[in-house]
């Protein structure tokens, strides 16, 4: 079953995407919760001319994404927890993350942020989406608090 994604769907694709699903899943799942819609070919025609429409606009984003991975690099991200020795107490998300860049002065969503759960100090890598094809690696590191 060939279904048009309305919304961005982890593991499966963006919006806009066409993709090949099992039936009881586009069924039960895409379609009703509004994530997508059956990809009929009077469907893929309206979609092929949407996309050659905002194809322009969609240029000035990504230039705006490239722009502002720029200045994340740039950036020097360090996150302060509480640790016994190397290991902290309570664990590092994407959250927090979100909130150091907030900090910094760039406000990312932190649904946009893939870094996994640490539990120690040190430094690390976060992946942030800006756009479907803009994605950075953006090191941070964890230290101690100073008692």
């Amino acid at each position: 079953m060939e279904i048009i994604l309305k919304k961005d769907v982890q593991n499966l694709g963006f919006k806009d995407d066409v993709v090949s699903v099992k039936n009881g899943y586009g069924r039960n799942f895409l379609i009703p919760q509004g994530h997508g819609h059956l990809a009929t070919p009077s469907a893929k025609k309206v979609l092929a001319e949407n996309l050659k429409q905002r194809a322009h606009k969609e240029e000035k984003v990504v230039n705006d994404a490239k722009a502002l991975a720029e200045t994340l690099k740039a950036l020097e991200i360090k996150i302060f927890a509480k640790a016994g020795g190397e290991k902290l107490f309570g664990s590092i998300t994407n959250i927090d993350i979100a909130e150091a860049l907030a900090k910094s002065g760039q406000a990312i969503e932190r649904k946009f942020i893939t870094s996994g759960i640490v539990k120690r100090t040190g430094k690390y890598a976060a992946s942030i989406r800006l756009h479907r094809d803009v994605v950075i690696e953006l090191p941070y590191e964890i230290v101690a608090e100073k008692a």
